[in-house]
């Protein structure tokens, strides 16, 4: 063996164990991501059942959509404290500050991904659990991955191969399997402002899948830690500058007497502070995945979070799942597994690069 091919084959099993390395931690990351997401929606919906929320009635459907308004600006305001302790640990402040000034070359699709994520998404999916259930709100969100993927793929030519793509069906396909029973029993045609529930979930669903496609975008040229921060720093700011502002200053409803009785009530910011921990540290993998596996592998491997969220329901109501649980959990486990198995190679080149960072 010549001396440079040794030094050719060195290169390549230091080349594969490097490729090896991001896809196991790519897929760990996307790992937590389900189990912190799963988690928020028990505190998520319990939101629901104190004070002032538990007080507005079922009829009077702009006061309860101004209550989601407030509910997930304050969420924001918490999840923000939460990443801001993050980086202050990790030591990336400056470079928050850095990145967020920024704007026309890197925050601006932050800005554009809070408001998928934020008034889209997270804002869609506390409608659905308020005026359907939980359950519902869960299964609609089941679809983001394909959206995501999808838009990854038109967009900046992002690579799905197809035992990525056969994994993600099979995760979709096991998530519809667990929540599927339990849907059409929250479905309650009699109840005339359902409609806002599942115009909620269809906007949770848009929002995720474009909110991780858009924030990829960025992710080549900044800090994921950093990129999750700016990214509710401009939700922060939608809600507090211009959405909230503008209902009341042009409506009667009482956003002021809301927010106040929110951030008064003790239970109600109990379970703010817990989904908001759950939330904060749940997109700090969920973007750290898309870095490394990409927008449609990560968001899939996150759908995970239909198994987790029925444990914790389970743990929190002390009712056991029933058998399309287990059906459903070894649909998603199996879809992970096929999405794993893909070669580290092939996750090593995600993009067209040229493609991706035209206009960063």
């Amino acid at each position: 063996m010549t001396n440079d091919t040794a030094i050719g084959a060195h290169l390549t099993q230091a080349l594969h164990a490097h490729y090896a390395r991001n896809q196991r931690w790519g897929f760990m990351w996307a790992l937590w991501t389900a189990i912190l997401w799963g988690a928020w929606y028990v505190p998520g919906t319990a939101l629901w059942f104190e004070h002032p929320y538990v007080d507005i009635p079922a009829d009077q459907q702009s006061l309860r959509l101004a209550a989601t308004a407030v509910m997930t600006w304050v969420h924001a305001i918490t999840v923000f404290i939460f990443l801001l302790l993050w980086n202050g640990v990790l030591g990336k402040v400056k470079d928050y500050g850095r990145t967020m000034v920024r704007f026309r070359k890197i925050s601006k699709w932050y800005a554009l991904a809070s408001l998928c994520g934020g008034p889209m998404a997270i804002f869609g999916s506390y409608m659905a659990m308020g005026f359907v259930g939980p359950v519902f709100a869960a299964v609609t969100s089941l679809f983001y991955p394909v959206i995501g993927a999808v838009i990854a793929r038109l967009w900046y030519k992002e690579k799905i191969s197809q035992r990525a793509a056969i994994g993600m069906a099979i995760i979709i396909f096991g998530g519809m399997v667990i929540y599927g029973p339990g849907l059409f029993g929250e479905m309650n045609i009699s109840n005339n402002n359902a409609w806002l529930g599942y115009v909620g979930g269809i906007m949770s669903a848009i929002g995720w899948g474009t909110e991780g496609a858009v924030a990829a975008r960025a992710m080549d040229v900044s800090d994921p830690d950093v990129g999750i921060h700016c990214r509710f720093t401009f939700e922060i700011m939608f809600w507090g500058l211009i959405i909230l502002p503008a209902l009341g200053l042009f409506t009667a409803l009482p956003i002021q007497s809301l927010i106040i009785d929110t951030v008064t009530h003790g239970k109600a910011m109990l379970w703010i502070f817990l989904a908001a921990a759950c939330h904060a540290y749940c997109y700090t993998a969920f973007y750290k995945s898309f870095s490394l596996i990409g927008v449609g592998r990560g968001e899939a491997v996150g759908n995970l979070y239909a198994v987790f969220a029925l444990i914790f329901i389970a743990a929190f109501t002390l009712q056991l799942p029933q058998w399309y649980f287990i059906v459903g959990l070894v649909l998603t486990v199996l879809g992970s597994f096929v999405m794993f198995s893909e070669s580290a190679e092939s996750v090593a080149q995600l993009r067209d690069t040229d493609t991706a960072m035209e206009g960063v």
